[in-house]
């Protein structure tokens, strides 16, 4: 199964900017969309932001005009771009595809934690 790799994550402070990565052992140009979730203490997993094979993006409204996703296809690696980071910003962030018929793609990875203080 693929395995997905997340790095960048860190702690800032309010205000501040991070860039995450995912890097992925598989061709993202093989599953149909690519996405970033968080996950913060008791919360349920939820999606932050995604990127079709075609380049289309979406994002969670909490996000929107803070973060930005893009993906390198050569090095299979996606990234998330967060500005203006909030205190709930704060949560395990994590990477996956999602195929055609709505499952996920790869093994989910460990993560990468973004902490934001306020």
């Amino acid at each position: 199964q693929v395995q997905l790799v997340e790095s960048g994550g860190g702690l800032v402070q309010a205000g501040g900017f991070l860039r995450l990565s995912c890097a992925a052992s598989g061709n993202i140009l093989s599953v149909n969309t690519m996405a970033w979730y968080r996950q913060a203490p008791g919360k349920q997993r939820e999606a932050v932001a995604s990127i079709t094979r075609a380049g289309t993006t979406t994002y969670a409204d909490s996000v929107k005009g803070r973060f930005t996703i893009s993906k390198d296809i050569v090095k299979n690696t996606v990234y998330l771009q967060m500005n203006s980071l909030k205190p709930e910003d704060t949560a395990v962030y994590y990477c996956n595809g999602l195929t055609r018929g709505g499952s996920f793609w790869g093994s989910w990875g460990q993560g990468t934690q973004v902490t934001v203080s306020s």
